[in-house]
């Protein structure tokens, strides 16, 4: 036989393979082998404080569950009391490391918490190759965001690509590894910090489907390269009907619509403190009022100040 599957419920299976039954009987410790049941029920996503929780154990009995699978290898070195190192700031964030197929073993062998996190990965995604499970390992640790944290952080991108491209789509392990940099720079290294950031992501969000038809392109999902001008003027704080103003003096500049510039048109609104269009059409007002030097452009100045604003 393979393996053991424990029935917790008729919906849920927890699979443990022979030689990991095999080191928790030869480890003698019904405190860990209860604590790796805990952290396979959890997921893998489980924090220390969480586990204690729900086994009613005090922090000592819990140190030292966590001790003895460390020395069976089914998990990885226990977390110490005090703080962790501070991570790198954004900008020493480095490429992952060029991880073998044995730096994966040993790791899936070592680290109870990245086995269960494959594992769940593979279940929402299906099946991963060898470089995938690569760019997984290097976010759990090159990254290093938690266990729990890269869950979220792959159901996070595949509710994204499922909302761009329709039910079915998911995204692919690349995908998941660029959208990982950013939670990592942003520091998103918790579960509140990642629901904040989500929550807050969902919001601006929102606002695409009003920008893309103030473009006059509605009836379509935004690309990702459309998404990064939405998502700045969302940050921005512009509505709709301002869109749509700066999307006709594009056309009216450019004859054609082009994303660059009609981002620059919002850019200097921004940095004027104009959002509304009554803001922008009253500042509009204000530089038309202003005496105009006499050229010999043959009356088209007008024309050029509308064009800069």
């Amino acid at each position: 036989m393979a393996g053991y599957v424990l029935h917790l419920s008729t919906e849920e299976n927890i699979t443990l393979s022979s030689a990991t039954v095999k080191r928790l009987i030869a480890g003698g410790s019904g405190d860990a082998a209860l604590l790796y049941l805990a952290i396979l029920h959890a997921r893998g996503a489980a924090d220390s404080g969480k586990l204690a929780r729900e086994l009613k154990w005090d922090e000592t009995r819990l140190r030292a569950a966590e001790q003895a699978l460390y020395e069976m290898k089914l998990v990885g070195a226990p977390e110490k009391k005090e703080e962790e190192a501070p991570l790198p700031p954004p900008q020493q964030l480095s490429e992952p490391p060029e991880y073998t197929r044995e730096d994966i073993a040993r790791k899936l062998e070592g680290d109870g918490r990245f086995a269960c996190l494959l594992r769940e990965v593979e279940h929402k995604l299906g099946p991963l190759s060898t470089p995938s499970v690569k760019k997984l390992l290097g976010l759990y640790e090159n990254l290093g965001l938690p266990a729990d944290v890269v869950y979220t952080l792959v159901n996070y991108c595949i509710a994204k690509k499922e909302q761009q491209f329709g039910e079915g789509r998911l995204p692919n392990m690349r995908e998941i590894e660029k959208e990982g940099y950013v939670w990592a720079r942003k520091e998103l290294f918790s579960i509140e910090k990642a629901s904040e950031y989500m929550k807050r992501e969902q919001a601006l969000r929102g606002r695409y489907p009003e920008y893309m038809a103030a473009l006059q392109m509605q009836g379509r999902a935004s690309a990702p390269s459309e998404e990064k001008y939405l998502s700045a003027w969302a940050e921005m704080g512009f509505p709709a009907e301002t869109v749509s103003e700066a999307y006709d003096r594009t056309v009216l500049h450019c004859h054609e619509f082009r994303w660059p510039y009609c981002n620059g048109i919002l850019k200097r609104w921004h940095e004027k403190g104009l959002h509304t269009l009554a803001e922008v059409r009253a500042e509009n007002a204000k530089e038309q009022s202003k005496p105009k030097k006499n050229t010999n452009d043959g009356g088209n100045a007008w024309m050029k100040e509308y064009l800069n604003q």
